[in-house]
């Protein structure tokens, strides 16, 4: 049988198959990795997760907020964690003002690291959170998280002591040079990251989004983020509703419509404490995306706040709770473990050398 082209499919009556929601994406992966994934353990925690490396989805931003609906996802966590990185701000304190709760895992932990040593009187979470909001001088102490992505964004230290304002610089490449390609801006900072940073000075956190890069096509403006860890559950919904939105927001400043969001997963991974609730999620049918609504207002990047930015029409399927596993980062042990193991690849190469003699 003569198989027709699309014209001819066209000319024929023939209907064309209906596109498949774009939120299929997001649950395919989910289904790629408890099919096809590497079960692995999280160094520092031992927990167990399932991860597949090196996957990619995109979002037309002119046909939806790609805001998850097969589950419930905390939009006001979501804006206001966005506006805590475009400020450069690192104090969770905001954050906690906000009721956003997502950080208060990171400060704590270095704060009961201290405590386990005697340094500081012990804490609840609770009571620790509940400082950080009433109290200036403990948040001003306990409170920040330095050269995490706010201070990278907005002030990375160059090494004649400038501050680095990179968003700032990509939203004026993007308004005067428009076919360049170099809109870029790296969270990436080597000088304080793992055993690459001096002793003392490394980020006990993980930087997951870590890299992302602007494009303008025509009067549209899309973005290209690359993440090398993903948390598929928890994780990344909020990330793939943050940059989305990001784009907006910058497109809105530079005088772009938005194009597409681009999300490129490095290691995207499910932890084991989670797999019951993927499986329910992957039950549901998505439903339609909401809209992202942005005020006249926004016209810059210091005065941008998230007040001036709506959801509209969002109706998701219910929540599915899980418990968020403050994993990865870097612990100064590690360090002296990498010196071991160079020490006995050294000791065994001289070996090898002197058997061949």
């Amino acid at each position: 049988m003569k198989k027709l082209s699309p014209k001819s499919k066209a000319k024929s009556g023939m209907k064309k198959p209906a596109a498949r929601h774009p939120e299929y994406q997001y649950l395919d992966l989910l289904e790629d990795i408890l099919e096809n994934g590497t079960v692995k353990h999280d160094h520092n925690t031992g927990i167990g997760l399932t991860s597949v490396f090196g996957r990619q989805m995109r979002f037309d931003l002119s046909k939806g907020f790609p805001l998850l609906t097969t589950k419930k996802v905390p939009w006001n966590s979501i804006m206001h964690e966005l506006y805590w990185f475009m400020s450069g701000q690192t104090n969770v304190k905001y954050l906690i003002e906000n009721k956003v709760p997502i950080w208060n895992d990171y400060p704590y932990k270095i704060y009961m690291k201290k405590a386990d040593k005697g340094l500081l009187p012990k804490l609840t979470l609770e009571e620790f959170v509940d400082k950080i909001r009433n109290d200036n001088d403990f948040a001003g102490e306990h409170g920040d998280l330095p050269h995490i992505y706010g201070e990278q964004w907005r002030a990375w230290q160059a090494s004649d002591g400038r501050k680095i304002d990179q968003l700032a610089w990509v939203v004026d490449t993007l308004k005067n040079f428009p076919e360049r390609k170099h809109a870029i801006l790296s969270a990436w900072n080597p000088q304080f990251l793992y055993a690459m940073a001096k002793p003392g000075e490394a980020l006990s956190f993980p930087l997951c989004h870590i890299l992302f890069h602007f494009n303008v096509s025509g009067n549209k403006l899309s973005c290209l983020l690359y993440q090398r860890s993903c948390d598929m559950f928890l994780g990344v919904p909020f990330n793939i509703a943050s940059y989305a939105a990001l784009t907006m927001i910058i497109a809105k400043i530079a005088g772009y419509e938005p194009g597409e969001f681009v999300h490129t997963l490095g290691d995207a991974h499910i932890y084991h404490d989670h797999i019951e609730q993927v499986k329910e999620q992957l039950k549901r049918e998505p439903k339609k995306f909401p809209k992202l609504v942005l005020s006249k207002d926004v016209k810059d990047l210091a005065s941008f706040r998230p007040s001036m930015v709506t959801l509209e029409d969002y109706n998701p399927h219910d929540y599915l709770k899980a418990k968020m596993t403050v994993a990865g980062g870097f612990d100064e042990k590690d360090r002296k473990v990498s010196k071991v193991k160079k020490m006995v690849k050294k000791s065994k190469t001289n070996g090898n050398a002197k058997a061949k003699k």
